[in-house]
């Protein structure tokens, strides 16, 4: 698929409840085929997948939610989004739909959702493919150990305290958002920033636009993360793992940190000149691994 063209047909949007939140996602048809979940990462949204999706619609029943906090789902009341939160609602949309057992696609946060739930239910994944969600590195890890309990909670309760007193950014038009857009990630293509920026801001009331993600989604656990828990998860996974990293990103290598033994039946690809977001800086590399992978 050429850059310059959008994807050829539109998915159809619908909602689901988890928590009592009323949750979106959507969804690219061809129910009579495998199902496919792509999970979105952090301050992103399910149109990220939109080239991935029309690449694999044919194939899949292809299911995209919006994360609760993000895109066109509802926030919730509160600061904490919390990891098992996020399972949680993965897991009541797959229960719900009825489509276990399936293949996840995911990125960054979403990857990290995707592999928990793979290690809590690995009966219900067939395939799954992670595009750096392991977290922080085990040297993140590390330098966080320094910092005492105390200081840790402190320091997400100023963390919070700030992020309550911030305003969502407003920008002028769309073009001012997809600028934005654009410095954030130098590698999206002139078009690909402008459909994230289209399907990833709301106008307010007063004519500007702001990101749909909720504030609070950056504020990071004081509960910090669990290495032996993640572990045994990622260890309960059976299913056929690809884990995909791109070599100009700041997530680190989990053949040389380590992190890759605790898989059963893990491959681990580092794709050249990609950043954190390789299914958006190569894309057709992405596919030709995805399609491999899934045994095109």
């Amino acid at each position: 698929m050429t850059d310059s063209a959008s994807p050829r047909t539109g998915p159809a949007s619908h909602i689901y409840f988890s928590q009592r939140l009323r949750l979106h996602y959507v969804d690219w048809g061809n129910e009579s085929a495998p199902p496919m979940l792509m999970i979105h990462g952090g301050r992103d949204h399910c149109r990220n997948w939109d080239w991935t999706a029309e690449a694999l619609r044919e194939r899949y029943h292809i299911i995209a939610p919006d994360l609760r906090g993000h895109g066109d789902s509802q926030w919730m009341v509160g600061s904490s989004y919390e990891m098992n939160d996020y399972v949680y609602d993965i897991a009541q949309l797959i229960h719900q739909k009825g489509l276990a057992p399936l293949t996840i696609v995911a990125h960054s946060m979403g990857g990290a959702i995707a592999l928990r739930y793979a290690g809590l239910y690995p009966e219900n994944v067939k395939k799954l493919i992670v595009i750096e969600g392991l977290g922080p590195s085990p040297k993140m890890l590390s330098e966080r150990k320094q910092m005492g309990d105390d200081q840790r909670i402190r320091n997400w309760i100023d963390e919070v305290r700030r992020l309550s007193s911030r305003q969502p950014r407003r920008y002028e038009s769309i073009e001012e958002a997809y600028k934005r857009m654009q410095e954030e990630n130098p590698h999206l293509s002139p078009e690909r920033a402008r459909h994230l920026t289209v399907h990833g801001v709301s106008q307010n009331e007063d004519g500007t636009y702001s990101w749909k993600f909720d504030n609070y989604v950056r504020a990071f656990s004081p509960a910090g993360f669990d290495e032996k828990v993640t572990a045994e998860l990622w260890r309960r996974i059976t299913c056929p793992t690809l884990l995909i990293r791109g070599t100009e990103s700041w997530a680190s290598d989990p053949l040389e940190d380590g992190r890759a033994k605790h898989f059963r039946n893990a491959e681990v690809v580092a794709v050249e000149g990609a950043g954190h977001w390789v299914q958006h800086d190569k894309l057709d590399e992405f596919l030709g691994l995805v399609n491999g992978f899934l045994g095109a």
